[in-house]
C-alpha cells in the first residue's frame, strides 16, 4: 500500500483529501506543518507528498525545499496561488507537479497517477490474467503466447482496468486519466475503445466477459 503525506493547515482540506484518496487504496498520513512533512521524510519517507502551499511559519515553498536537501521523495503542491511566476517557483523549489485549489477530484487522481508514472518502476509492469499478459515495458498485449495488436490508447486503458481490479471507473474518470485534464473528448469516445478492445480480445477465445464488465450508470471495471 503506497502512503502519501497530506500536508495543509486545514483540518478540512486534509479530510477532504483522505476522503478522496483512501478508497483508491492508498494510506494517507495526515500532517499540519511543513516541519511535520520535514520530519516525517527524515524518519519514514512516504511515496508521495500532497503538499499546501500558504501555510504559516514554514510555506510550501520553503518545505520543498527543505526536503528536497535530502530526499527525492515526488511532491505535489496544492494551493490557491495561480499566478505564473507561483508555479515557476512551486517547481523550481523541486516539487514534481502544481495544482490549483480549487481542484477536481478526477484532475488530483490522474495527476497523482502520472507522478508515480513518472518516479516509480511500480508503474511499469508486466501483469499476466488466465494467459492474457499486458506489458508496460515492452508495449505488447498477448494472449497465448500470441499477440494482440491495439491502439495505445487501447492499451492504457485496459492496463488501467488491470492495475486497479475491482475499481469502477466512469467513462469521465477514464477520459482524464487516459487523455489528460484538457482533453476535448467525451464518454463517447471511452465506450468506442472499449467495444473495440472487447472484440480484439473476444477474438482471441479469452474469456473476456468474466472480467471486464460494464457498471450500469457508472461505466466500467475489472475483475479478477
Amino acid at each position: 500500500m503506497k502512503k502519501i503525506a497530506l500536508v495543509d493547515d486545514e483540518k478540512r482540506m486534509l479530510d477532504l483529501l483522505e476522503l478522496y484518496l483512501k478508497p483508491l487504496g492508498y494510506e494517507c498520513i495526515k500532517l499540519r506543518s511543513g516541519e511535520e512533512v520535514v520530519a516525517l521524510v527524515r524518519n519514514e519517507e512516504p511515496d508521495l507528498i500532497i503538499l499546501d502551499v500558504m501555510m504559516p511559519v514554514m510555506d510550501g515553498f520553503e518545505t520543498c525545499r527543505m526536503v528536497r536537501r535530502f530526499s527525492d521523495v515526488p511532491i505535489i503542491l496544492l494551493t490557491a496561488l495561480h499566478e505564473k511566476e507561483d508555479i515557476v517557483k512551486g517547481l523550481q523549489a523541486g516539487a514534481d507537479d502544481y495544482i490549483i485549489k480549487p481542484f477536481d477530484e478526477d484532475e488530483l487522481v490522474a495527476r497523482i497517477h502520472a507522478v508515480f508514472r513518472r518516479t516509480s518502476d511500480d508503474f511499469a509492469r508486466r501483469i499476466e490474467c488466465e494467459g492474457l499478459i499486458w506489458d508496460e515495458f515492452s508495449h505488447e498485449l498477448s494472449f497465448d503466447g500470441k499477440r494482440i495488436k491495439v491502439t495505445p490508447k487501447e492499451f492504457s486503458i485496459l492496463g488501467q482496468f488491470l492495475k486497479n481490479p475491482g475499481r469502477a471507473y466512469s467513462r469521465e474518470q477514464l477520459v482524464t486519466i487516459i487523455w489528460g485534464y484538457e482533453a476535448w473528448t467525451d464518454g463517447r469516445t471511452v465506450d468506442s475503445h472499449v467495444r473495440n478492445l472487447r472484440d480484439k480480445l473476444r477474438k482471441t477465445g479469452f474469456p473476456l466477459d468474466n472480467h471486464l464488465q460494464t457498471v450500469w450508470g457508472v461505466g466500467y471495471k475489472w475483475v479478477n
